[in-house]
């Protein structure tokens, strides 16, 4: 049984090198970005249109009740 070398810890240098390669594409790998985007616009348009059916209730109930006076 051979031992890593000290600098490596229990990691080999394969190890490290195959890590090093997870990372790189990972951190190069921008689908999820994507997919954030596209969920903060859709969270920004809901927010759009609560604000206006919000509104616009409150303006509808002010006439309703000043009409069914």
């Amino acid at each position: 049984m051979s031992l890593a070398p000290a600098t490596y810890g229990r990691l080999g240098k394969d190890t490290i090198l195959k890590l090093k390669c997870l990372m790189v594409e990972f951190a190069a790998d921008e689908s999820g970005a994507t997919a954030i985007e596209y969920g903060l616009i859709a969270a920004g348009i809901a927010l759009a249109i609560i604000e206006v059916i919000y509104a616009l209730g409150t303006n509808l109930v002010a006439k309703l009740a000043t009409a069914l006076k």
